[in-house]
């Protein structure tokens, strides 16, 4: 329980802009949702196996509330990490999680949202697909090439993105400002047609992310950044933004 709980929260809150988290654990499957509050970055995942002790839909908000508990000294070794339910209109559905040390005498409850709250919060979180003209795995020596120059443009909010001899191409600043650019990756196989721009530190939060990467943009405005844990796949959807 407490390894899918701590991969939920180093994909979500430790981003630093996904604090609340739609569980669906309906069916043979457990997914979650999110959605930055400026709508910058909308995230589906599902695990590779259902976890047992989530059921029904809920929410998981105060996100950071949750990250204190499964850091806490106390819970390290032999604790009791469990899910509490309760009947709520005919039905068994999840409550809060149950934080309690080895000796019994230090405990916490982490609170769930009801199913109809967390609804509505994260109703508009929607994503229709695309078709990816362009998809690859990053290296590790592209990511951090993406730092050098995120940190030379440090004013810059976001990045620009084009395909040139077949090339991914990253352009920071225009005519108008200190400009750089460079290749994020060689050799690709797709073509963009427009160039598009998405935000410098939500993208390169996703990418620094620990787990198996992959790198999918749209000529429709969108971009998504897959990451595999090993427990669970990421899928982080980002609309394209204006300059």
């Amino acid at each position: 329980m407490k390894d899918i709980l701590q991969d939920i929260v180093s994909k979500t809150h430790a981003l630093g802009f996904l604090d609340l988290v739609r569980v669906n654990a309906e069916g043979d499957a457990t997914s979650f949702e999110s959605m930055a509050e400026d709508r910058s970055v909308i995230l589906f995942a599902e695990t590779h196996s259902p976890v047992a002790e989530f059921k029904s839909v809920f929410g998981m908000p105060n996100l950071d509330k949750l990250a204190l508990h499964l850091k806490n000294p106390e819970y390290k070794e032999n604790a009791k990490i469990d899910v509490v339910e309760q009947e709520r209109n005919g039905e068994t559905v999840p409550t809060h999680i149950h934080f309690e040390n080895e000796r019994g005498d230090f405990q916490n409850d982490y609170r769930f949202m009801n199913r109809a709250i967390i609804e509505e919060k994260l109703k508009t979180v929607k994503f229709k697909g695309a078709n990816w003209n362009v998809v690859f795995e990053p290296s590790v020596a592209a990511i951090s090439r993406m730092k050098l120059m995120s940190a030379a443009h440090s004013d810059e909010p976001v990045f620009s993105v084009r395909t040139e001899d077949s090339n991914l191409v990253f352009a920071f600043g225009d005519a108008s400002t200190h400009a750089g650019e460079f290749v994020f990756q060689h050799d690709v196989e797709g073509e963009l047609s427009h160039t598009w721009s998405w935000p410098v530190q939500q993208v390169q939060s996703i990418l620094n992310l620990d787990g198996d990467v992959t790198m999918s943009i749209s000529d429709q405005g969108a971009m998504q950044i897959s990451v595999d844990s090993g427990m669970a796949k990421y899928d982080y959807i980002l609309p394209a933004q204006s300059k």
